[in-house]
């Protein structure tokens, strides 16, 4: 038997990247009867590219629940920097899923989880039956790189990509991906919006890692740190080690999907309604 191509798409940052490549332009899409669709629209194109070059044998959608998660309790202002989502892109959040659903694909998600947590957790689970694929916008999900796991990051146009492994992320950052939770908790991440220890940036945090390999060996050593790196890790230890959980992707959340419901089996003529019934043009083609 052949051995399983599992893809796991980040549906929200596919979402987002094809929303804002048309808003820019003031181009949202809307069909005849109302509905802006042009995040939906670059979604499939994204999708269908990526699934024609991969050629999954299943596939699944994980999706971020709202705002509220785990993260943002333990920590107000957790992406508390993040602007509302525009007006036109608003009806396209369950939009999105509607589609998924026509191609069979299941959709994913838990409230108080985002999406990379349940990617993480699937991911762990496929990781054991066959290799796993993840596809993304976002370099936070390198973190999962093993064996069994590689990560598709989505680049500029359709069908672009820069594909990790262990090694090729080893070669890139000099750390191993495991390693990036303890470099986001030294540095901070601006985008999700905790600050790390303030005054270290990326290249102290590398060079600290290198040296030390985990936080507990940078802690266990701080007197062989410079006056400078050492007076702040202590002042910040405290929002160090919440950095850390803040970071850290969460793969024991309580989903559950079996590869035989994730297997991909693309009903032409159902997708083709759906087309239909949004006003697609030009993805057709797309559809194996």
């Amino acid at each position: 038997m052949n051995e399983s191509k599992i893809l796991l798409i980040d549906g929200m940052a596919l979402l987002f990247r094809s929303f804002f490549a048309t808003a820019m332009s003031g181009y949202y899409m809307v069909n005849s009867k109302g509905q802006p669709t042009n995040g939906v629209h670059g979604f499939v194109k994204h999708m269908l590219t990526a699934v024609n070059k991969f050629q999954p044998t299943h596939v699944v959608c994980c999706w971020d629940m709202g705002s509220t998660t785990f993260r943002t309790e333990l920590f107000e202002g957790y992406k508390a920097n993040r602007n509302a989502p525009p007006i036109e892109l608003i009806p396209q959040f369950d939009l999105v899923k509607e589609v998924a659903a026509c191609f069979d694909i299941p959709n994913i998600g838990l409230v108080g989880f985002e999406a990379d947590d349940c990617i993480g957790t699937l991911a762990k689970k496929y990781g054991e039956h066959g290799k796993v694929s993840i596809l993304t916008g976002d370099q936070d999900i390198l973190q999962l790189l093993d064996d069994n796991i590689s990560v598709v990051l989505l680049q500029k146009g359709y069908g672009n990509y820069n594909v990790y492994d262990p090694t090729t992320f080893f070669e890139e950052k000099g750390i191993t991906p495991s390693q990036m939770i303890d470099l986001k908790a030294l540095m901070g991440d601006s985008s999700d919006n905790y600050p790390g220890v303030r005054g270290i940036g990326e290249k102290t945090a590398i060079k600290l890692l290198q040296q030390y390999e985990t936080i507990e060996g940078i802690l266990e050593n701080l007197d062989s740190l410079t006056k400078g790196q050492r007076s702040k890790i202590q002042e910040d230890l405290e929002m160090l080690h919440l950095s850390r959980k803040l970071a850290k992707i969460h793969c024991e959340v309580p989903i559950s999907c079996s590869l035989e419901d994730a297997t991909i089996t693309i009903d032409r003529n159902k997708v083709l309604d759906k087309f239909t019934e949004l006003e697609f043009k030009g993805l057709e083609k797309l559809i194996g």
